[in-house]
């Protein structure tokens, strides 16, 4: 029996037109993204806001906000108050993407096609720690002096990360396959073909 995904309420066509409004928005938004994050990146933070969320302590992660001056501290909180359209874009996006690609898998790989649908699930729990991390992160940035925001800003990026990651590995993997189980069908289709 193939498991229940988050999108069994939208018709075929439904997830097809939703699929395409959520990744033309997640590209819109990473462009607004990567907009606010430039002037982040600096010589303590070289990566800009990902050296941020990957500080880890707290006296690191105050000295990349003193590198930003005034102006950059307030490019930091556009970008994380845009991060939380960004996390419910990609979550959508990542899941219908492996929605689709399992429901594609699924007559000729069931068993790929029942872990599409976990990682689709999973994509959710990567958004909730994106929330969570966004949230440390502001705490840090407005002068909070706790040591656990830094930590748990940190240990909510690595799952995030690794749980988007996967996502998008199985949808471009599975689309590739599944162009290759078409192109073989209609190979076998076309040579069986009587000659005229």
């Amino acid at each position: 029996m193939h498991p229940r995904h988050p999108f069994q309420w939208l018709s075929t066509s439904g997830q097809n037109r939703a699929f395409i409004l959520f990744f033309v928005l997640s590209i819109l938004v990473m462009v607004g993204l990567q907009i606010t994050g430039a002037p982040l990146r600096t010589d303590v933070s070289p990566k800009g806001i990902i050296s941020f969320e990957f500080a880890g302590q707290l006296s690191l992660a105050q000295r990349m906000v003193e590198s930003w001056g005034p102006k950059g501290q307030v490019y930091a909180g556009l970008n994380l108050g845009l991060d939380y359209l960004f996390l419910a874009a990609y979550a959508c996006a990542i899941a219908l993407g492996c929605v689709l690609v399992a429901r594609g898998l699924l007559q000729r790989f069931e068993f790929l096609s029942n872990v599409g649908i976990i990682i689709a699930r999973a994509q959710f729990l990567a958004a909730l720690l994106d929330a969570v991390e966004n949230y440390g992160l502001i705490q840090i940035l407005v002068g909070t002096n706790s040591e656990i925001w830094p930590a748990v800003a940190k240990w909510c990026a690595w799952p995030k990360f690794v749980i988007v990651g996967v996502g998008l590995v199985y949808v471009i993997i599975g689309a590739v396959l599944i162009a290759v189980l078409k192109g073989q069908k209609h190979t076998r289709n076309t040579s069986a073909r009587p000659n005229p």
